[in-house]
C-alpha cells in the first residue's frame, strides 16, 4: 500500500495541466521556485513520491507492484487529458514510462537527467550500486547514503541536519529497490518501437557536472526519439533543479513553445 500521497498544486493556465516528478530521496516541493518562474504558463501538479516528503511510508504488501510502478500509477491518475510531463532523475524515467504507455496522454515531455542505466550501463554506476547493497546487507545505512549523495546529491550527508540525516538513512533502501526498472528495465520501457512512437516534443536536460553515464543515457535515449531536442545547464550537477532553477524554468519554457 501507498498510503497517504500528499499533493501539490502551483495555478496556472487551466487549458495546460503539467505534472512534475521529483527525484529519489527528494519530494516536489523542489518546482515551486521552477514553477514561480513559469509564471503561470501551466497549472502544475506534483506530489511526494511514496515514503519521501509528506506522504506515508511505502509498505507494501506480497502482491504489490514495485515502487517504480508503484509510483508511475500514482502518476497516471493525475492523466485525464493530455498534458505536459516534466521529470528529474527517477522522476524523469517514470514521465518516459508514461510516455511510451500512452503516448497520446503527453504534450510534451521534458526529462532532466533520466537515471535509466539499463539505456546505457556504465561500469562505475554498477560499482556504485554493488557497493550501495553491500553496505545495505551489512546494516551499514548511514554509509549506503553517504556513498549515494556523494554522487547524486546536492549536499553531502555529513554537512545535512541530524533530522535529515535521519531521513536518508531511511530512505536509501528504496534506491535499491529501483534497481531492476532503472538498471534491468523491467518496465519495458526500452522495448522496440516504444521510444519511437513518442510524437511528442522531448527536451532533455543535463548538467555539464554531472556524472558522465548522464550524457550517455541522454545520447541513447534520444537516438531514438523522433523529436528530440538536448540542452547542458553550465556548472551544474545532477540536482540542477535546485540549484539551478531560472535556467531549468527558461528550458522547460521553450519546451512548452514546441508543442
Amino acid at each position: 500500500m501507498s498510503g497517504q500521497i500528499h499533493q501539490r498544486h502551483w495555478p496556472g493556465d487551466p487549458d495546460r495541466p503539467a505534472l512534475a516528478l521529483h527525484c529519489m530521496l527528494g519530494s516536489a516541493g523542489y518546482w515551486g521556485p521552477i514553477a514561480t518562474r513559469l509564471k503561470g504558463r501551466v497549472d502544475l501538479s506534483g506530489f511526494d513520491m511514496p515514503g519521501h516528503g509528506r506522504s506515508d511510508a511505502w509498505h507494501p504488501g506480497p502482491d504489490s507492484p514495485d515502487y517504480h510502478t508503484t509510483v508511475t500509477r500514482i502518476a497516471a491518475s493525475y492523466i485525464q487529458r493530455p498534458l505536459d510531463l516534466i521529470g528529474h532523475s527517477m522522476g524523469a524515467t517514470v514521465a518516459l514510462r508514461i510516455a511510451v504507455a500512452a503516448p497520446d496522454a503527453v504534450r510534451s515531455l521534458t526529462l532532466i537527467e533520466p537515471v535509466l542505466f539499463a539505456a546505457a550501463p556504465h561500469p562505475a554506476q554498477s560499482a556504485l550500486d554493488a557497493e550501495m547493497l553491500t553496505h545495505l546487507n551489512d546494516g551499514r545505512e548511514a554509509e549506503a547514503a553517504r556513498l549515494f549523495l556523494s554522487v547524486w546529491g546536492h549536499y553531502g550527508y555529513d554537512e545535512m541536519p541530524h533530522p535529515i540525516q535521519k531521513q536518508m538513512r531511511d530512505l536509501i533502501p528504496l534506491v535499491t529497490r529501483t534497481n531492476d526498472a532503472l538498471n534491468h528495465d523491467s518496465a519495458n520501457i526500452l522495448r522496440d518501437g516504444g521510444l519511437e512512437a513518442i510524437d511528442a516534443p522531448v527536451l532533455m536536460i543535463s548538467g555539464a557536472q554531472s556524472p558522465p553515464v548522464i550524457s550517455d543515457i541522454a545520447e541513447a535515449l534520444a537516438a531514438r526519439l523522433p523529436d528530440v531536442g538536448r540542452a547542458t545547464v553550465p556548472d551544474a550537477a545532477h540536482m540542477l533543479p535546485i540549484t539551478h532553477p531560472a535556467a531549468v524554468a527558461e528550458l522547460i519554457a521553450l519546451n512548452l513553445d514546441r508543442a
